[in-house]
C-alpha cells in the first residue's frame, strides 16, 4: 500500500510540474465548457422535445414546446376584461362630451383600459413562451427531462454548448506567471488530438490558491498556484473533460 501511494504521489507530481529539462513548459490542464441551460418560466409539462442529445442547433431553433392549457385560458380571459375595458371607456368619452360624466370618471376609464391591454401583453407573452428556441448556436450536450415530464419554473430543460464556450483550464507557478500574458497563444496536446490545436490565453487569475487536489502531491502542496483560462478557435476537436497538456510559447 505504501508503495502504491508514493507512486500516485509521484505520479501527480509529475503531472503538476512543468517540464522544463530544456523544453518549453508544459503544464497539464483539462477541457471545461460553460453552458448555456435552457429552462422554462413557469412550471409545465413537456408536450414536444424537438431536440436530442448531440443535435446541433441554430439560434432560434425550436427546443421544447409545455402544455398551455392554462395561459390560453388566461389570455381568453384578458380578452374579454379588455373589450369590456373598452367598452366602459367609450361610454365615459361620450358622457363626458354631453358633460353628463365627470373628467375623473373619464380618466379611471381610460386608465382601468390601459391596464387591461397592459394585461392582455402579459399573458400573450406568456403563453407565447411555451414554445421555447434555442438563444444560441450550439451542440445539445445534455437533455434532464423529457416528453411528459413535469417541470418546475427555472430548472432547466437542454444544456447547450456554443463552440466559443469551451476553454482550457491549467495552473501555473509563481515563477511561471511573469511569462504568461493575455493573448498568448500556447499549443495544446491530447491523447488521439491532432498536433496543430492551440488556444489563446483569455483569463489569468488575479488571486493565488493552493494546488487543488486533482493535481495534488506531497512536493507542491505548499506552493501557491494560479488558475489560467485559454480559449481555442478548433472547440469540435476537443471534448469536456478531457485531460490536455498545455505548452506555454517558446520566447
Amino acid at each position: 500500500m505504501t508503495v502504491r501511494v508514493a507512486a500516485l504521489a509521484l505520479l501527480a507530481s509529475l503531472l503538476l510540474t512543468a517540464c522544463n529539462n530544456g523544453k518549453v513548459p508544459t503544464f497539464q490542464g483539462w477541457v471545461e465548457a460553460e453552458l448555456i441551460f435552457v429552462g422554462p418560466d413557469e412550471t409545465g409539462r413537456i408536450q414536444t422535445l424537438a431536440v436530442r442529445q448531440g443535435d446541433r442547433v441554430e439560434v432560434g431553433a425550436s427546443l421544447f414546446t409545455l402544455d398551455d392549457d392554462l395561459q390560453l385560458a388566461d389570455v381568453a380571459m384578458q380578452q374579454a376584461a379588455l373589450k369590456n375595458a373598452q367598452q366602459a371607456y367609450e361610454r365615459a368619452q361620450q358622457l363626458a362630451r354631453t358633460q353628463a360624466g365627470t373628467q375623473k370618471t373619464l380618466d379611471d376609464a381610460e386608465a382601468a383600459l390601459r391596464t387591461a391591454q397592459a394585461r392582455l401583453n402579459s399573458a400573450q407573452t406568456r403563453l407565447t413562451r411555451r414554445r421555447v428556441f434555442s438563444p444560441v448556436t450550439g451542440t445539445v450536450q445534455q437533455i434532464y427531462y423529457w416528453g411528459g415530464e413535469l417541470v418546475p419554473a427555472g430548472k432547466p430543460i437542454v444544456a447547450i454548448l456554443p463552440p466559443g464556450n469551451l476553454k482550457v483550464r491549467f495552473f501555473v507557478n509563481e515563477a511561471t506567471l511573469p511569462t504568461v500574458k493575455m493573448g498568448d497563444v500556447v499549443r495544446i496536446n491530447c491523447d488521439g488530438c491532432d498536433a496543430d490545436i492551440t488556444a489563446t490565453v483569455s483569463f489569468i487569475a488575479r488571486a493565488s490558491e493552493f494546488t487543488p487536489p486533482v493535481i495534488y502531491s506531497t512536493e507542491e502542496r505548499s506552493k501557491l498556484v494560479f488558475l489560467i483560462e485559454a480559449r481555442t478557435q478548433q472547440p469540435e476537436r476537443l471534448r469536456v473533460g478531457q485531460p490536455v497538456s498545455v505548452t506555454l510559447r517558446q520566447e
